[in-house]
């Protein structure tokens, strides 16, 4: 059975952090709030007809922060899917993205009232002198604040941890995890830094060797508190995984809106993918003149893309990549291939077969940018 999630962007930050490189601007610098959730209700009633309305798995509000613009827009945009049959009901998983201090019980009422169900937390660290380091308003207790909220309504909530910081120590990386567990969140993503050489953010970083004792630190610590790494960056408390990002990883379709956002459709042999423009200026321009999607913006999928995103994806889940879907999609030639690349990998203890699926290993998750290069297909490779 189909399913469908929807991702809309709201580019409205307190700040520009420094290591950010999403469609994000500082409030105060661009079109009021208002006005670009008409531009995103204009969009969906321009594209009401791309997906087959029905009602919704997920909707997930990113940005940006989301909760730093009025609850009452949030619900607007909730309200405008609805109107054109993408609907809602009590399955269907609503998350939005919140800054530590920019969310009260009022807010929190109008989102709750209107079935918002999942709350994504910025955290990033409990040190207040890393949270300065990469230009975060927030500190250490405001996030605990607004936990202490969450935690008040018990609600579902999850949050980011950011690490390998500049001068970040290990005790500073423990006393985040720790916290986090403490805190209650039955969900949580640890992201490794990732700037360009050069970058202000990229001087005086834990060695590479440090970098992979803070995945173990990570790894042990959750694994402890009874949470599983179900995607790479992704732990959780078995039940509680993010099911919009499960959208992504298996292979479901999904509608981008707003600035930046991407969306995936299965409307042709292989599927096809499209994407709004990153510009601001540009998006508006687009939206009010109710032109369709521009090719420059639209791939039509091949088999040999369509098959690198689905290995890709599938390596990322701890379930793996299943052979009895791979030959469902592709066929049990392209199968056989697959298999082919397999072999070394499983000889190097990089991949594991268990119950029909390859999955990667600990080693194999270390290292896991290099083993998805082995299954990056070409034209020529499936000829």
């Amino acid at each position: 059975m189909s399913v469908l999630g929807v991702y809309i962007h709201i580019p409205y930050c307190l700040q520009r952090c420094t290591y950010c490189d999403f469609a994000t601007y500082v409030h105060t610098e661009i079109r009021p709030p208002q006005e670009y959730v008409a531009l995103v209700k204009k969009e969906i009633s321009d594209k009401k007809n791309l997906f087959r309305p029905q009602e919704l798995k997920t909707i997930y509000f990113g940005g940006g922060t989301p909760s730093l613009i009025s609850a009452e827009l949030i619900v607007d945009l909730i309200s405008e899917l609805a109107k054109f049959g993408y609907t809602t009901g009590p399955q269907t998983e609503i998350t939005i993205e919140i800054n530590p201090a920019t969310v009260d019980e009022r807010k929190l009422e109008i989102y709750l009232k209107a079935g918002i169900n999942r709350f994504s937390v910025g955290a990033q660290s409990f040190s207040d002198r890393l949270l300065k380091m990469v230009h975060r308003e927030h500190n250490a207790d405001q996030t605990k604040q607004t936990l202490t909220l969450l935690r008040k309504y018990k609600l579902n909530f999850s949050f980011d941890l950011l690490f390998a910081l500049p001068t970040q120590t290990l005790n500073e990386l423990r006393h985040d995890v720790e916290v986090a567990v403490e805190l209650g969140s039955k969900h949580i993503s640890p992201y490794c830094l990732t700037v360009p050489e050069g970058h202000p953010l990229s001087k005086n970083r834990p060695l590479e060797e440090e970098q992979i004792e803070m995945f173990q630190i990570i790894h042990d610590a959750l694994t402890r508190h009874g949470q599983s790494r179900y995607e790479i960056s992704n732990y959780a408390v078995p039940g509680f995984e993010s099911q919009h990002n499960l959208l992504y990883w298996t292979d479901h379709e999904y509608w981008g809106l707003g600035l930046s956002a991407h969306s995936y459709s299965k409307d042709s042999p292989w599927g096809s993918r499209f994407w709004n423009p990153n510009s601001l200026d540009i998006y508006a321009r687009q939206a009010l003149s109710g032109a369709a999607q521009l090719s420059s913006q639209v791939e039509v999928l091949e088999k040999h893309q369509a098959l690198t995103d689905f290995c890709h994806t599938s390596l990322r889940l701890s379930e793996g990549l299943s052979v009895d879907k791979l030959v469902q999609k592709f066929g049990s030639e392209t199968s056989n291939q697959v298999k082919d690349l397999t072999q070394a990998l499983i000889q190097h203890q990089l991949l594991t077969f268990q119950d029909q699926s390859y999955r990667l290993t600990e080693k194999g998750i270390l290292i896991s940018n290099q083993i998805f290069e082995k299954f990056t297909f070409l034209k020529s490779d499936l000829a």
